[in-house]
């Protein structure tokens, strides 16, 4: 088992300053030939802590473009070719549900049929963690004005787990922390400079999968 640890900065001048921390926990060789897929999937239950759909998308459609682009299958079409297995009152819960679902012998020769070769789960939220400052508008003859100064933090924290079905095992697990803080300063005008955590969140996920599964480090 291999452990990986990396940390990055970005900021900008119209954004708030976003650190990303990046995990890797390695459990076996990965690799991936051509005509083989990866679907990104993730928790969408009633109730409960469920991920939000359009990260699950930003995954997919990061690791389906830009340098060394992988093939995904959309989650809403593996959905409707795998049915009923992943539709939301069937689907699994948490990884540790993955394995029977995945072993299945029927959902195993379909998965093998549809081309996928990694299962990616993906878990995690995004959170406000801190807020303060105030801002006071009024409105004069004049017109209308603000002062004052606010800022915030939000905490995206995400993780996934690489399933590989030639194998039948997890391969691994790669997660993703980006904390922001961002700002509004108000000087008559309110000017917003916003940390784009979870994009930020969802960008460095995706290509640390992409170097997980191609095994390129």
């Amino acid at each position: 088992m291999r452990v990986a640890i990396f940390a990055l900065v970005t900021a900008g001048l119209t954004s708030g300053c976003v650190t990303t921390t990046i995990q890797e926990m390695r459990e076996a060789d990965t690799g991936i030939e051509d005509g083989e897929s990866v679907v990104v999937l993730g928790r969408h239950h009633k109730g409960g802590q469920d991920i939000e759909s359009g990260f699950v998308d930003c995954v997919s459609n990061n690791l389906n473009g830009g340098r060394n682009k992988l093939g995904v299958i959309r989650e809403d079409e593996f959905v409707d070719a795998m049915f009923p297995w992943f539709e939301p009152r069937t689907a699994p819960l948490t990884t540790t549900d993955l394995p029977e679902i995945i072993g299945h012998p029927m959902l195993s020769e379909r998965l093998g049929e549809i081309g996928v070769r990694y299962v990616v789960w993906v878990e995690g939220a995004t959170h406000r963690t801190d807020q303060g400052g105030s801002l006071a508008c009024s409105a004069g003859p004049t017109g209308a004005a603000c002062f004052g100064f606010l800022s915030w933090e939000d905490d995206s924290s995400y993780e996934a787990a690489v399933w590989d079905i030639k194998q039948g095992a997890q391969v691994g697990r790669v997660s993703s922390d980006a904390v922001g803080t961002s700002f509004m300063p108000a000087v008559i005008v309110p000017v917003p400079f916003i940390a784009r955590v979870q994009n930020t969140a969802c960008s460095t996920l995706a290509d640390q999968l992409k170097r997980f599964i191609t095994n390129d480090s």
